[in-house]
């Protein structure tokens, strides 16, 4: 349940091109699509300070493509994890975000 709303609220967000991230799920699936984006594998078990700071290295590097891309990057940008909260939620979001084949379709 926390997977699905936390891809959905993502993919909502990119769509309008407004809001924020507000939580460490929805980072860990932005992280994931930055991740395909840029084709640059992670290792699962990343936590919240090591994917900070490969996001903002990532994204110093990165072309958006596209408003949705633009957006995503505008919400890692100023995202700040709690460094304390990991779980295989994570894990399983930043997985789907590296293996997701229907960028920002709202439901699958």
């Amino acid at each position: 349940m926390h997977t699905e709303l936390s891809r959905q609220s993502v993919v909502i967000k990119c769509n309008l091109e407004a809001s924020i991230m507000t939580g460490n799920y929805e980072f860990y699936y932005a992280s994931g699509l930055l991740s395909r984006l840029s084709e640059v594998a992670l290792p699962e078990d990343i936590k919240p300070p090591a994917l900070h700071t490969w996001v903002h290295e990532t994204i110093e590097k990165f072309e958006p493509s596209n408003g949705q891309e633009k957006h995503l990057v505008h919400m890692l940008r100023y995202y700040h994890p709690d460094e304390d909260h990991f779980d295989d939620h994570m894990v399983e979001l930043l997985q789907m975000g590296q293996n997701e084949d229907h960028l920002w379709e709202r439901f699958r």
